[in-house]
């Protein structure tokens, strides 16, 4: 017989809490009214920053999750799974193995086997080189060729989780190039945006790879599909809301829209009401066999599902708000 609960609503377990993406679900579920919330991760490297002013019942490190799980089987209704590392040029496969891919496995696991809702970050770093598209069905997984451990570690995951036959009792979600407040701690992994805000206004101009595939981009042309945080997390909740918890499987979480560099560049230069410079660098060779040209999120899948809910806010306007109410604020969300 499970245990009675210990509070009234039943609670929302996110991990990675403290992080880029993580803390930004944080603050959009409050905003949804949601404060039943237990936090997983670590502080390190001012991450406690991003949760200032958001509420939550209780904070716990990732090693003592399993133990804080026992005995409150009953009391968990959804877990969040966002926490990983997240590092694309990372040397240490076996971290990445064991944290990216055992963990997340233990983790589902727990949830399947307590009828909780699961929903885990996977990532569009699973597409490799896109060779074979960036379509979420998951009769392609197999065909799937990550061209990186971070990406190959997420993939290991979507595929255990098919061949488990569970992938209709959870839901996976691709993050495609996320950018926007609260990335302060991410280092290299930061967007260019959060990078080039300061040296532009210090040096007037932006730095930007040179094409590694002249052929078909040229300089700065390279496309990625860029997605606001903030609508990132609202795809990410919606899954969450009482129409959609029978939703399973993989989604892509993107735009649905190839923005090159030069006009992600040119955006953040009209946000900072700049002139436009651009110059262009020697892509550094750890990256030149592992670097995507373009990504396109095929977002087909969650249009059919979710429909009028489908809000992606334009490159302009979101890299404004980013740029002007964020960081030139120096502010989190």
């Amino acid at each position: 017989m499970k245990q009675s609960k210990n509070f009234k609503d039943q609670i929302i377990i996110v991990t990675g809490a403290s992080g880029f993406i993580g803390s930004c679900t944080v603050k959009h579920l409050n905003d949804q009214g949601y404060t039943n919330l237990v936090l997983v991760d670590d502080l390190k490297n001012d991450k406690w920053k991003n949760l200032v002013g958001k509420k939550f019942l209780d904070l716990i490190f990732k090693e003592e999750l399993f133990d804080y799980l026992k005995g409150r089987e009953n009391e968990i209704e959804v877990i969040i799974h966002l926490g990983a590392c997240s590092s694309t040029i990372c040397r240490d496969s076996n971290y990445l193995y064991e944290n990216n891919f055992r963990f997340t496995q233990k983790l589902c696991e727990y949830a399947i086997e307590n009828d909780q809702r699961f929903i885990y970050a996977s990532s569009a770093a699973t597409y490799g080189a896109g060779k074979m598209g960036f379509s979420d069905d998951e009769n392609l997984l197999e065909s799937l060729r990550p061209i990186n451990m971070y990406g190959y570690s997420k993939h290991l995951f979507d595929l255990w989780a098919k061949d488990q036959k569970i992938l209709d009792k959870i839901v996976g979600l691709k993050y495609f190039n996320v950018f926007g407040p609260n990335e302060n701690h991410k280092d290299e992994m930061s967007s260019m945006i959060y990078k080039m805000e300061e040296k532009i206004q210090r040096d007037g101009k932006i730095s930007l790879f040179k094409s590694n595939d002249p052929e078909n981009f040229k300089d700065g042309e390279q496309k990625r599909d860029f997605i606001y945080v903030k609508d990132a997390v609202r795809m990410t909740c919606l899954l969450i809301e009482d129409a959609f918890k029978d939703v399973g499987g993989i989604f892509n979480i993107g735009s649905g829209i190839a923005t090159s560099w030069n006009e992600l560049a040119k955006a953040l230069f009209n946000a900072l009401e700049m002139p436009v410079k651009i110059e262009y660098i020697d892509m550094p060779k750890e990256l030149d066999k592992q670097y995507q040209n373009f990504t396109k999120a095929d977002m087909s899948k969650f249009q059919k599902i979710y429909k009028d809910k489908f809000e992606i806010t334009s490159i302009e306007d979101s890299v404004k708000d980013y740029v002007q109410n964020y960081l030139l604020k120096r502010e989190r969300w």
